[in-house]
């Protein structure tokens, strides 16, 4: 019979330590400094390092300025095996649109310098923008 703490039903652990052991971040820093800027919602609220996340909690993680959804299944703290850390979670983020619906940037020739008035222009048309 486990005794440990980690195995009860109603156990929690800290959100930092929750995506590290998950593999969201590489390290528990990394996760802590999303933490405090910002990047981190557990029920639609900023969370701290520090707070609690117990099964049935739902995460929405910024990284690489994309939201991804989590719902907690087990509280984990240790870094684990992939298997057991892919069974302790449930991604529910959407799919990323297709290629062809995101818009394509501009891209500039490395070395082209600044761009001149007339292509200033043109990507001001392309980007909406109105000079009035």
């Amino acid at each position: 019979m486990p005794t440990s703490s980690e195995s009860t039903p109603s156990a929690s652990v800290r959100v930092d330590s929750w995506l590290w052991a998950i593999r969201v971040y590489k390290t528990r820093s990394a996760a802590t400094t999303a933490c405090r800027a910002g990047h981190v919602r557990v029920g639609g609220e900023r969370a701290k390092a520090a707070q609690p996340v117990r099964p049935g909690d739902e995460l929405r993680v910024r990284i690489q300025g994309f939201d991804r959804i989590l719902v907690v299944r087990q509280p984990i703290a240790k870094r684990v095996g992939a298997a057991v850390a892919a069974a302790a979670f449930e991604d529910r983020t959407p799919p990323p649109p297709p290629r062809e619906m995101v818009a394509s940037v501009p891209v500039r020739d490395r070395g082209a310098g600044r761009p001149t008035k007339r292509e200033r222009r043109e990507i001001d048309k392309l980007r909406g923008a109105r000079g009035e």
